[in-house]
């Protein structure tokens, strides 16, 4: 694996969390404290984002907007965001130590890319507060990157913008940024990956693109399974992804292909 220096991971839905179902559950039930019950759909398009711009995002769509101004009788504005953030957070901490384990192929994908020379990078939608909780939960399940780094740390610019990649090059010493790797499941890692200019790639299983817990995958028809594969792949395909791969397990491969 010549080529690449450092694996740059997103966190939930990509190295723990499979599905990504600790914020999706955080962010219903704060819209629902202000009589907003969102879709699945709406929950999730957003994800990968900085949290409070997640929520800004959610509640300037059509429908969610037409729904909150029926209910509190004005247009979302920049204070609503806040409200809406204020429940979220407490919520979100209070359940995020239960959903850090790594998921399937993780610990061993990231062994094999280490042994072969590459160092362990990452970024995330969550904040500071939330990986004092998450990093060192998932460190005792045995994940633990070289180095992490929250929208905190890059003045509040999270995805899609580029400035936590470019963090991650720099303190992981990368030369080039051809020889770097996002990976991640979400269009906005996607997109933060080649608004970074470097070799991006999707994962299907487990996804918050896919949307589905371990046990809805595991009871899924083989073909069943495939569509819910494919699906993923064409919306990480679309979003611009170089590679899609649907296991964690397949990455040191393919990277090894490549190279």
């Amino acid at each position: 694996m010549t080529r690449f220096e450092a694996v740059i991971f997103d966190w939930a839905g990509t190295t723990v969390d499979y599905g990504c179902f600790a914020p999706v559950r955080a962010f219903q039930e704060a819209f629902k404290e202000f009589g907003i019950e969102p879709t699945m759909d709406e929950t999730r398009k957003p994800m990968g984002m900085l949290k409070h711009d997640h929520i800004n995002t959610m509640l300037h769509m059509n429908r969610i907007a037409r729904a909150w101004e029926d209910a509190h009788g004005s247009a979302p504005t920049d204070a609503d965001v806040d409200a809406v953030y204020s429940h979220f957070e407490p919520k979100l901490l209070s359940i995020l130590d239960g959903f850090a384990d790594p998921k399937p192929g993780v610990v061993d994908a990231v062994a094999a890319l280490r042994a072969a020379g590459i160092k362990i990078g990452s970024t995330t939608g969550y904040t500071d507060k939330m990986m004092e909780i998450v990093v060192p939960k998932a460190a005792e399940n045995g994940y633990a990157p070289d180095f992490w780094i929250s929208p905190d740390g890059t003045n509040g610019f999270g995805r899609p913008y580029p400035y936590m990649v470019f963090r991650n090059l720099e303190k992981l010493g990368v030369t080039d940024v051809r020889k770097a790797v996002k990976v991640g499941d979400t269009l906005s890692d996607i997109r933060e990956g080649k608004n970074a200019g470097v070799f991006t790639v999707g994962v299907t299983e487990g996804s918050s693109q896919m949307a589905l817990s371990e046990d809805e995958f595991n009871a899924l028809s083989e073909a069943d399974k495939a569509a819910a594969r494919s699906a993923a792949r064409d919306a990480f395909v679309n979003a611009g992804a170089d590679a899609v791969i649907d296991t964690m397990a397949e990455l040191p491969t393919l990277l090894a292909q490549i190279a």
